[in-house]
């Protein structure tokens, strides 16, 4: 359970970059103890609320509080450690030169940084190399050696902006272990992340921003089943079958087709690898690219939409990238039977490969094109 206190409240928070407004009058609260998600697309406004809530920017209006103390104070930044996206560490000094740097920031005594310092370095896998420069460090052990920093004062509330990205995958499992257990230990986190399976996974609840404003917020499942709303379901058939004979099938909100299906699967596979898994450049596209052309993506959540032949394929002709098809549905029952009444007045072998309940992404997805369409 979470404690019944705000780590972080938020009122009318608004930032102006001239007439540019980049956050807009957002509200929300953090629970203390809470791992919270802060989610959006690039350029929505995450980063400039972050640096808002941590005092290196100043807002335009609006209040902000962060352990109970004005954002940007000196105490509510002595009870926050900040890991930004772009490192800030040093690169001409030693890991440990960096913590004993932060250490005097802090105006913590010599033996406990001392103490802290090789506990942490130890903890994050990096003690071998605490005498060799931070330039020298990979990516990975450059995002260990930014949260060793973050976390050198013992801070209460912990900002932490996209950790992972970037990680291979060992480095993102590691540092995922490593938030859990700050958790457990009774941390805050506010986590900002492209990465929606790993908000889903670890995060009691997320916000979701576009274009400046909060447009959702509640726990991953809630948003999930509200907002994401399509199950998907893959079947393939031992024959090939024109889409135009599936598209209008009851129970169908929307189909895509063997190719469409293998360009996102190629391309979250290249995300998980990069620990990027930007849903904003990765699933939404590869939907969009399975799309009719000239039909909207809100569109295409609404009506069902054949994804059309392959160029080059006749009618008649066995193909085995009229096979395979992706549904999405919001009534996996109807689906379903309507897909078992097809396969059987046309003599086929139907295999349903996975039925997945709305995720995370899908919601979104659809919450941020819906908005981003003006609906």
């Amino acid at each position: 359970m979470l404690e019944n206190r705000s780590a972080i409240t938020v009122e009318c928070l608004t930032k102006y970059y001239g007439n540019f407004l980049a956050v807009d009058h957002v509200s929300f609260m953090v629970n203390s103890g809470e791992l919270f998600g802060f989610l959006g697309p690039n350029g929505a406004g995450k980063t400039t609320t972050i640096r808002m809530l941590t005092g290196i920017i100043k807002k335009s209006s609006g209040e902000a509080s962060v352990m109970g103390y004005p954002a940007g104070s000196i105490r509510a930044k002595q009870l926050s450690g900040v890991m930004p996206e772009l490192s800030n560490a040093y690169l001409d000094l030693t890991a440990w030169g960096n913590l004993m740097l932060v250490a005097d920031l802090y105006r913590i005594s010599r033996n406990p940084a001392k103490e802290r310092a090789e506990s942490l370095l130890r903890q994050l896998g990096l003690y071998e190399r605490k005498d060799s420069l931070a330039s020298t460090y990979s990516m990975g052990m450059r995002k260990r050696l930014i949260l060793s920093m973050a976390l050198l004062s013992n801070p209460q509330i912990l900002f932490l902006d996209e950790p992972t990205s970037g990680l291979d995958v060992q480095s993102v499992r590691f540092m995922r272990a490593l938030l859990r257990n700050l958790k457990q230990e009774g941390k805050t986190i506010f986590l900002t992340t492209h990465n929606m399976d790993e908000a889903a996974e670890m995060c009691q609840r997320v916000a979701i921003i576009n274009r400046g404003k909060i447009i959702a917020l509640d726990s991953p499942d809630k948003l999930s089943i509200t907002a994401g709303r399509f199950y998907l379901i893959d079947v393939s058939f031992d024959k090939s079958v024109n889409p135009e004979t599936l598209v209008n099938l009851p129970g169908i909100n929307r189909l895509e087709t063997a190719q469409a299906i293998e360009a996102a699967d190629k391309l979250r596979a290249h995300q998980a690898m990069a620990g990027a898994g930007r849903p904003g450049m990765g699933g939404g596209q590869g939907r969009m690219q399975a799309q009719m052309a000239g039909k909207s993506p809100a569109a295409a959540a609404q009506k069902g939409i054949g994804a059309g032949r392959k160029p080059g394929v006749e009618d008649g002709e066995d193909n085995n990238n009229n096979r395979r098809y992706r549904f999405y549905t919001d009534n996996t029952t109807l689906l379903v039977c309507s897909l078992v009444d097809f396969s059987r007045a046309n003599s086929l072998q139907m295999n349903i490969l996975n039925v997945r309940p709305p995720s995370l992404e899908d919601a979104f997805i659809r919450l941020t094109e819906e908005k981003n369409h003006g609906k």
